[in-house]
């Protein structure tokens, strides 16, 4: 979890520092900000939910199960 926070929370700020060079001040639009939040919103499920993918695969390795493990590990 924290690494799809701090992914999110990367992406977000490199967006801002993109308005910034751009524009030259950190005022920021209304929509730029709505538009970051989406931005690390989507960059957090999407991390989060492949971290949890990844977890549970390792959790049925440990259990035993063969099958799940691949090709290379049936040998």
């Amino acid at each position: 979890m924290l690494t799809a926070f701090a992914n999110g929370a990367l992406a977000l700020a490199l967006m801002l520092l993109a308005e910034f060079a751009l524009s030259g001040n950190f005022r920021i639009a209304q929509t730029y900000l709505w538009a970051g939040l989406l931005i690390w919103l989507v960059i957090f499920s999407a991390q989060f939910y492949r971290q949890l993918r990844l977890c549970r695969c390792a959790q049925r390795r440990q259990d035993g199960n063969p099958a799940l493990n691949g090709p290379d590990e049936l040998r």
